[in-house]
């Protein structure tokens, strides 16, 4: 009895995981056909408690949507070996549940923005008729093993449902292999020139950066630096169908082309941006040369109205994040990005266009793939992130991060170099400070700044001697604020601290 209802458990899995393979194949072969994974993990980072949400991204970094997408996929074949135990017992529980399965799949992702109805319902149907029709196959090649009807002893039934289980699941996992393959292969950027800036950033040069093994450069490279949003698979839009649309409480609505803000003044700016989930001492922050057009021009052509008290940017799949329009003319030069370190903005960063609003966290500012700016009231939306528990305001603070030397290497007694970079954007870094153990603080030499709205390097070079050391590191911005010591979690508006690195010396 136990040896059948684990046939049925396998059973149930096989076939959940033969309609999740051919739901995201026929997702990566049609553009019209959104991912199930993706559209139903999209509801469940909707739906996260606070708490869950914080302990994802802690835990996997940048990598938390192939977590997600792994949790996902763990959870559907759960849900199918419980199909099959109870299919085994109740022939209907299986077609009622693959036909959920299928509802739940045009229900959420017919809200995915490339998604179109006829393929959505026609590709659904098929993976669920596919997992329904594989379970009913599997479960009746298990009950020959019980009650064989056709001349073959147990084991050689037992030895048939075996291989028909596992060459089925290998079919299923090639086919998912492959459409999640096509699903997460980003397309290059078409080539596209980006006029010169009318008023070009200085070049860096020797004393913008410290030649110091291990410590972070002072521009991000495109390919390294870190990604956080809420897209589960990178859009790839068509630059020439693209438009943004700037509306609501302006005196007259504006859609522009990429072409349109292509053939305005392009400017640029080194601006180092952070994420509001960044742990003290985490690599959820970077810094880049970005290049566009001000923001202000393109608010300009729509007049913003005086009762407008929050810019609302919207992306192509939902996210939104939200600001107050005064931070656009307070000098802050925020822009609408096309380039990014000297390249195209590449897809994973938000082609075509983002917005780049220096001294904001990006959860209230930089909004990836852009496709609307509106104009609304402060108390009249609430942007994705706020409902769940973040800030509404959130200015980026001033922080400082020990990257060498690393708690894992042994130094040699005497002079060592310890480095790092520090950040206060829009107020600048006056001067960074670091402590062995509970001794004074001693002052670090600092990089040249790029911008006041980009982040330094910092070196100091300390004598240490045999033993364990704990290193901190506090910085003080142009403002004459001191970081504070004060350790707190970075909800609801950004991680507060010293960085502090155990260091051993032998």
């Amino acid at each position: 009895m136990e040896g059948h209802r684990t046939r049925a458990g396998i059973a149930g899995v096989v076939a959940a995981l033969v309609a999740l393979g051919v739901g995201e194949l026929l997702a990566g072969i049609f553009d019209a056909v959104p991912s199930p994974l993706a559209s139903v993990g999209g509801v469940v980072v909707d739906s996260t408690p606070a708490f869950v949400e914080d302990f994802a991204i802690a835990v996997f970094g940048t990598a938390d949507k192939a977590a997600l997408a792994i949790g996902t996929s763990v959870t559907v074949l759960l849900v199918g070996w419980f199909t099959g135990i109870q299919t085994a017992r109740r022939s209907w529980v299986g077609p009622v549940v693959f036909g959920l399965f299928g509802l739940l799949g045009i229900l959420v992702g017919r809200s995915e923005p490339f998604a179109e109805p006829v393929p959505l319902v026609t590709a659904t149907a098929l993976a669920s008729v596919s997992g329904w029709l594989v379970l009913t196959l599997l479960l009746e090649s298990a009950a020959r093993v019980e009650e064989p009807t056709d001349g073959l002893s147990e084991d050689v039934s037992r030895r048939r449902f075996i291989r028909l289980a596992i060459g089925t699941s290998a079919a299923a996992a090639v086919a998912g292999a492959t459409g999640r393959s096509l699903l997460t292969r980003v397309p290059d950027v078409p080539e596209i020139e980006i006029a010169a800036p009318r008023s070009a950033a200085p070049s860096v040069v020797g004393a913008n950066s410290f030649a110091i093994e291990g410590i972070t450069p002072i521009i991000i490279p495109n390919d390294e630096f870190y990604r956080i949003d809420t897209a589960l698979l990178v859009p790839s839009i068509d630059e020439t169908d693209w438009s943004l649309r700037v509306h609501g409480l302006v005196d007259s609505e504006v859609v522009l082309s990429f072409d349109d803000l292509l053939a305005m003044d392009i400017v640029e700016d080194y601006v180092t941006i952070a994420c509001v989930s960044n742990q003290v001492g985490g690599e959820l922050i970077g810094n880049a040369l970005w290049s566009g057009v001000r923001l202000t021009d393109v608010l300009d052509m729509a007049g913003v109205l005086p009762e407008a008290s929050q810019l609302v940017g919207r992306s192509i799949d939902g996210f939104t994040a939200g600001f107050p329009p005064d931070l656009a003319y307070d000098g802050r030069n925020p822009l609408i990005a096309l380039g990014m370190n000297g390249d195209p903005l590449p897809r994973r960063h938000g082609f075509p266009a983002r917005l780049i609003v220096p001294g904001l966290y990006g959860y209230v500012s930089a909004t990836k793939w852009l496709t609307e700016i509106e104009l609304t009231t402060w108390d009249g939306f609430d942007a994705y992130w706020i409902p769940r528990g973040w800030a509404k305001q959130a200015p980026i603070k001033t922080q400082s991060r020990i990257d060498v030397p690393t708690s894992s290497q042994v130094l040699n007694p005497g002079p060592n170099v310890i480095a790092g970079v520090a950040w206060a954007p829009l107020r600048g870094i006056d001067r960074v400070e670091v402590q062995i153990g509970n001794g004074e603080w001693q002052a670090a030499d600092i990089s040249t700044p790029l911008s006041d709205r980009a982040w330094v390097q910092w070196k100091a070079e300390v004598e240490l001697e045999s033993g364990r050391h704990q290193v901190s590191v506090r910085a003080t911005d142009g403002t004459g604020e001191t970081q504070t010591a004060e350790r707190a979690s970075p909800r609801p508006d950004g991680a507060t601290g010293y960085h502090q690195v155990r260091l051993r010396v032998a």
